[in-house]
């Protein structure tokens, strides 16, 4: 039995259910949109969504407790994404395909933001990510990087069980 299904008490993909929303919540703050210029757009709001909730797995990957975190809060965004995109009006057919698509996305981004935390660069990740490589002026990148490394950051004291129910604060 996983760390999160003794401290949960429960094994399903509701116990990453207050965590997710709390990403999305973040995500959807206006400030990403405004002061940060990021695109109010379907697609900028994935990339908003895939950089926070790429902050809070690069957190979750540096707990000593088993990987369970991590696979309960990403199955929670592979059924967002899936209902999402059904949403849009793709049929059955195809909605494996994009969600796929988007979970090669978020890891594709994760290893950006990783590095880019890591060794310095990560205004490049992110216009590279974030804008899809079409820069906003400085101030909006300056913004953002600002905001996501000091959201990152916060999260380092938080104990895992409070993060799971989506407090951080």
């Amino acid at each position: 039995m996983g760390w999160l299904t003794k401290v949960l008490g429960r094994r399903d993909r509701d116990a990453a259910l207050p965590l997710y929303d709390a990403v999305i919540a973040r995500a959807r703050a206006p400030h990403w949109y405004l002061d940060g210029a990021v695109p109010d757009t379907l697609d900028g709001r994935f990339d908003m969504v895939a950089a926070v909730l790429a902050m809070v797995l690069l957190r979750l990957e540096e707990d000593p407790h088993d990987a369970e975190p991590i696979a309960r809060l990403t199955e929670r965004f592979v059924d967002d994404m899936d209902a999402q995109v059904r949403q849009i009006g793709f049929g059955d057919m195809v909605v494996g395909k994009h969600v796929g698509r988007m979970m090669g996305m978020l890891g594709g981004r994760l290893g950006a933001y990783r590095d880019g935390l890591a060794g310095g660069d990560f205004d490049a990740a992110l216009v590279r990510n974030l804008y899809r490589g079409q820069a906003p002026d400085a101030a909006a990148v300056t913004h953002v990087r600002r905001e996501l490394t000091a959201f990152r950051e916060s999260l380092n004291g938080v104990p895992l069980l409070q993060l799971m129910e989506g407090r951080w604060a």
